[in-house]
């Protein structure tokens, strides 16, 4: 049997570990951490909550492929991201909505009246060169200051017009009363935990997970191949330098009964150290726990011996990633998978979706 190499036990590393285990493979997976689901990974807490230990992940797709194989490995109950924000004394719905508006200006329009309404206070800018532009162009200043200016600022640790457009494209507004932060068909959230799904995927005899483990890339060439879902820039010993990063810290504390009320309250002041607080119970809301577990979220940059969360992609870490891209397009028998591998932001149905196609495209080459 050939022997593969797959270096990450987040979803990356696992769908493809399986797919190739099941077509005859023998796979070695290596985990830096103690476990596997990566940033993923939810556990029990003392208190019996199941918390998601680096920041809550809510499971939304419009791919049905992708929402029947995770369906696979858990139940996934139905869970709807109500997002609120505390502004000012006051709390929002978030994505901005028909609410939030009339909330926010004193006002009772209906959905025509709010379209209105926004399109007279959003700035004259035709071509949004930045976030803050954008933002500008979409919903006008005093929506923008309130909500978007001082979380964007702590979440990305630079100024909004440093940051590009793309970012926000992906926040709606809405002109009703929805407030289902998602707009995708398939939502919820796995019954036993993701870690749970992730260790049933790599519960096959052809499967070997190596936690606590880290693979030096020289050993690759002990395998007939490699897929690499850690950091690129660390795969080439940062020859080109370190890609930026945001990690983050968390300030867990415990209280009795219900403490916010919901699973997310986003704090955008800048007077405020934390983007936001989440109360993990709400995630799993057809438990009952008479405590419960809250983090205080606090966003930075990632430095040696951090975890990293999300590439910032700036101008020159596009120029960075570029040469990394040319190396890894001369490397022999290594595919670069992932968040990490391949420098991009993607949300957990993406990487699935990704880590389903690489494994079908390396199986149709070794055919």
């Amino acid at each position: 049997m050939k022997k593969i190499a797959v270096i990450g036990a987040g979803f990356s590393g696992a769908v493809i570990a399986r797919e190739l285990a099941e077509n005859g493979f023998l796979v070695e997976v290596y985990e830096s951490r103690n476990h596997v689901a990566g940033n993923c990974h939810t556990e029990r807490h003392d208190t019996g909550v199941m918390v998601h230990k680096y920041g809550p992940h809510i499971f939304h797709t419009d791919n049905e492929e992708v929402w029947n194989y995770v369906n696979k490995w858990d139940t996934f109950m139905p869970f709807i991201n109500r997002v609120k924000t505390h502004q000012n004394g006051t709390v929002y719905s978030m994505p901005i909505n028909l609410h939030t508006i009339n909330q926010f200006f004193d006002l009772d329009l209906c959905p025509k009246g709010a379209k209105l309404h926004i399109d007279m206070i959003g700035e004259d800018i035709p071509d949004p060169q930045n976030f803050e532009e954008q933002a500008l162009s979409m919903i006008g200043r005093d929506l923008y200051e309130a909500f978007f200016k001082g979380y964007t600022k702590k979440q990305w640790g630079r100024d909004p017009k440093e940051l590009p457009v793309s970012i926000l494209k992906r926040l709606p507004v809405r002109f009703n009363y929805d407030d289902n932060y998602y707009n995708h068909k398939y939502q919820g959230i796995p019954k036993n935990g993701y870690t749970h799904i992730v260790e049933q995927i790599l519960d096959h005899s052809n499967i070997k997970v190596f936690l606590s483990t880290e693979f030096d890339p020289l050993e690759r060439h002990d395998f007939e191949h490699t897929f690499w879902s850690g950091p690129i820039d660390v795969f080439f010993k940062e020859e080109y330098g370190k890609l930026a990063y945001r990690t983050l810290d968390f300030q867990e504390f415990v209280d009795n009964g219900d403490h916010q009320g919901n699973a997310v309250i986003n704090y955008p002041s800048e007077e405020i150290p934390y983007t936001r607080i989440t109360e993990h119970k709400h995630f799993s809301p057809w438990e009952s726990h008479e405590n419960t577990v809250c983090y205080r979220e606090y966003s930075r940059e990632c430095e040696d011996g951090d975890i990293p969360y999300y590439p910032v992609r700036l101008v020159d870490d596009k120029e960075t990633l570029d040469k990394y891209l040319e190396l890894a397009e001369k490397e022999e028998n290594v595919t670069f998978v992932g968040r990490l591998g391949t420098y991009k932001y993607m949300d957990m149905d993406v990487t699935i979706k990704e880590a389903l196609e690489q494994s079908l495209a390396f199986l149709s080459e070794t055919k």
